[in-house]
């Protein structure tokens, strides 16, 4: 198999990812080309886009996972690239301009110290015999020992080890042979290694700069939008995870075991931006979506939905209230808060001038006043509902029902 192929079928197997955004264009034309395979794009901490190299080392694996497209027992064809060939193609995508750095995972296909290296040695290669630079982004194979997780995170700038499924009794049901435990421990470990080397006047060197990631599977098992963002929540507060990234579910295999239809990704959206809420914005799992009401809206963003359920709250005097008051309108982001503060300070806040600072003012001006000038529809939850493009009653998001308590164990952190 000539190293084409390999690239477009190691390509593939990456592309269910969601650590990167896109892949796979063909087109071409007198002014640019798109590589057929394997550049995605990522973004950085300050907003640059990123193209990135984004294959697996090998999609042969040991495990039969139901919901993966190279899992143990899918009839796929079978290939790995050797370390020199991925040194090569990172290099030379590189110097042509395709790529700014590398996106590396790989099936199971050995002792996971063994698969481990594999990819460390790529990274190690990259840096010490070319010279590179760029981003590098390395899964963390759960079952490493920590010298492997250590050396990995030498070279790489990113780690990611994935929990895929929110409970121990989903992953028990649909990948039974792989383990909790092992990967929220290997999640630990790396945590504290990211810890320990942001310490001031640390000697050893630096250690997965721009921190570790994970990926949750949206809609392979039955858990409700709560509890996955009581899971990301607490991998943020305890674990000082970077990202959880949401990917909605596709059928990409035949298993009785996983539900039929189309891939959810309007509640994929929704947790994305729930998600943005528990970061940024200030808000608790709770108030998101609470025990009566576990998943969230579908027809609203959850911060509108939340509003509409708190009309008690509102209107916010933006002349008075605080940042954290006034990042909990909708239609307002963190930019917005900050301008407004801003303008307020220099005593030129008046409702016509919201419209300039950032504001979705269609959205907000039903939920703001400038000291008592209101502009909006207030106090009528379905009214402002409609106006805002949900006629009737909200509707809430058609995800399964949760299992009950007994049966859905949360991992344990």
């Amino acid at each position: 198999m000539d190293l084409s192929q390999k690239l477009a079928i190691l390509a593939a197997g990456a592309r269910y990812d969601a650590s990167c955004a896109s892949s796979g264009s063909g087109r071409s034309g007198s002014l640019g080309a798109c590589t057929p395979a394997g550049i995605c794009h990522s973004w950085t901490g300050d907003g640059r886009c990123v193209s990135l190299l984004k294959v697996l080392y090998s999609n042969s694996c040991r495990l039969d996972c139901a919901y993966c497209p190279n899992r143990a027992g899918a009839d796929v064809p079978r290939t790995s690239f050797t370390a020199d060939e991925l040194v090569r193609i990172t290099r030379d995508f590189y110097r042509r301009n395709y790529v700014e750095g590398l996106f590396l995972s790989s099936g199971i296909f050995a002792d996971p110290d063994i698969v481990m290296e594999r990819l460390t040695e790529v990274a190690r290669r990259l840096r010490r015999e070319e010279g590179f630079g760029g981003y590098i982004h390395l899964k963390a194979i759960p079952g490493s020992g920590e010298r492997a997780l250590r050396e990995a995170g030498r070279w790489a700038d990113r780690l990611s080890a994935n929990l895929e499924l929110p409970t121990a009794s989903s992953l028990e049901t649909l990948a039974p042979q792989k383990i909790g435990s092992e990967i929220l421990g290997a999640m630990r470990f790396l945590s504290e290694e990211i810890r320990e080397a942001s310490r001031p006047r640390r000697r050893s060197g630096t250690f997965a700069p721009a921190g570790q990631s994970t990926q949750i599977i949206v809609g392979a098992s039955p858990e409700p939008d709560r509890t996955l963002l009581r899971l990301a929540s607490g991998l943020y507060r305890r674990l000082g995870l970077r990202r959880v990234y949401y990917s909605a579910f596709v059928p990409v295999n035949r298993d009785p075991r996983l539900p039929s239809g189309t891939p959810p990704l309007l509640r994929e959206h929704r947790l994305y931006q729930a998600d943005w809420l528990l970061r940024f914005y200030g808000f608790s799992v709770d108030e998101i979506a609470g025990e009566s009401e576990p998943n969230l809206d579908a027809a609203l963003d959850p911060k509108t939905s939340w509003a509409l359920r708190h009309p008690e709250f509102f209107p916010v005097d933006l002349a008075r209230a605080g940042r954290e008051e006034i990042l909990r309108v909708p239609g307002i982001g963190v930019t917005g808060a900050a301008r407004i503060l801003e303008t307020r300070r220099a005593g030129g806040l008046s409702l016509e001038v919201l419209p300039k600072l950032g504001v979705a003012w269609k959205r907000a001006r039903h939920f703001v006043e400038v000291r008592g000038s209101f502009a909006g529809v207030h106090g009528d939850p379905d009214r402002l509902g409609a106006l805002l493009g949900v006629p009737g009653a909200v509707q809430r998001n058609a995800a399964p029902p949760a299992p009950s308590p007994s049966l859905q164990r949360e991992f344990q952190f």
